[in-house]
């Protein structure tokens, strides 16, 4: 509320967008700005054949990269272009020709430091293949990949990626029909016969729980993700064959499948960690469980071994160095979307499951023995 003290000042135009008294960003007033076009009215090749001097016939060669224009008009045409600031409408280049030169990338978490390596790989293929990625995330919701792959499809991308988050990819079909190439990646495709890329994920688990199994191990808990999750899944297939193999019966109270949360992860692990026969190693599901677990363990007075499934950041900077099955993401991403490249220029005939390999690194916190 103001009275006859305040210091309040009208803003004026001429003052540049500021009070006196204000600190904060500047807002220019419009007339202030440079002269040109307003928001919404991009340059077109006429207003570039007009200042240039052309007909729009040289514009068109010009930005296209066709033969028949002197060095001399095609440097007046690019000045042109530079001073307007004017883009190619390549919706129109689509029109005519059918291809986008784009690549959709549905992702599970944009946030999962996992996919960062995966989703710039496929950017490298794509850009080499001269094609644009774009790029969402379906935060692990089935309706929402499928709402985000059709409107992908829908802007007319040339092939999509997925990292799917349902079990039911049959909405894909009339797509794949109409020629969109699609490859899955990290998890295979659910009721439709399609290329998928994927991690040894019961190899990799099976290793990592027979590692802690070789230093002396009986007691092995495992918190992993949502069980309808396949990596989940062959994730815990992997542990219990492990243990199997070891002549170890698995207790119930020994693995937890879930959503990843602090909390359900900490409750789990809390759980396995108390009672009179604790576990004294444990086997985690993905990066963002070990985090979580890691957390735990450093508040708990007993030494326990872990084995985590995916590697973390500054993994070999703790005390003790964290033990991980460790997954080539990048590898992941670049397979996925050379595969995809290969069936837009028609050398693939049937759609193929490829796995690759998983590697153990050793870092101390799975070689710990048991503490009884």
């Amino acid at each position: 509320m103001l009275d006859a003290t305040s210091s309040y000042k009208p803003w004026n135009a001429a003052s540049r967008g500021r009070r006196d008294d204000e600190t904060g960003p500047r807002i220019v007033p419009e007339t202030a700005r440079l002269s040109g076009n307003r928001y919404g009215n991009r340059p077109t090749m006429k207003d570039v054949a007009a200042r240039a001097g052309v007909g729009l016939k040289t514009v068109s060669r010009v930005v296209n990269g066709e033969p028949g224009v002197t060095p001399e008009t095609e440097r007046r045409v690019q000045e042109a272009i530079e001073a307007l600031g004017f883009r190619r409408n390549d919706s129109a280049r689509v029109l005519r020709k059918g291809r986008t030169a784009s690549i959709g990338l549905v992702l599970e978490d944009l946030a999962d430091p996992f996919y960062g390596p995966l989703s710039r790989a496929v950017e490298e293929v794509a850009r080499a293949h001269g094609a644009l990625l774009i790029n969402g995330s379906s935060a692990e919701d089935p309706d929402r990949e499928q709402e985000l792959a059709l409107a992908l499809c829908a802007r007319r991308v040339d092939g999509l990626v997925v990292i799917p988050a349902g079990d039911d990819h049959r909405y894909l079909e009339p797509e794949i029909k109409a020629g969109v190439a699609t490859v899955f990646v990290d998890r295979p495709a659910g009721k439709i016969d399609a290329d998928c890329v994927l991690s040894d994920n019961y190899g990799g688990a099976r290793d990592g729980v027979a590692h802690l199994v070789a230093h002396g191990h009986r007691r092995i808990g495992f918190i992993g993700d949502m069980p309808r999750i396949h990596t989940a899944a062959e994730r815990l297939r992997g542990y219990r064959a492990a243990l199997e193999d070891a002549g170890i019966p698995v207790a119930d109270a020994w693995t937890s499948l879930g959503v990843t949360t602090p909390e359900r992860v900490r409750r789990a692990a809390e759980e396995m960690l108390s009672g009179p026969e604790p576990v004294t190693a444990i086997f985690t599901g993905n990066n963002r469980v070990t985090v979580t677990v890691i957390r735990v363990l450093a508040e708990h007075s007993r030494p326990v071994a872990l084995v985590g499934f995916d590697d973390i950041e500054l993994a070999d900077l703790l005390q003790p160095g964290v033990t991980v099955v460790a997954q080539d993401a990048a590898a992941l991403g670049r397979t996925a979307a050379e595969r995809l490249f290969r069936q837009l220029d028609g050398s693939l005939v049937a759609p193929e499951r490829i796995e690759l390999p998983t590697r153990l690194i050793t870092r101390g916190s799975g070689e710990l023995p048991p503490a009884d």
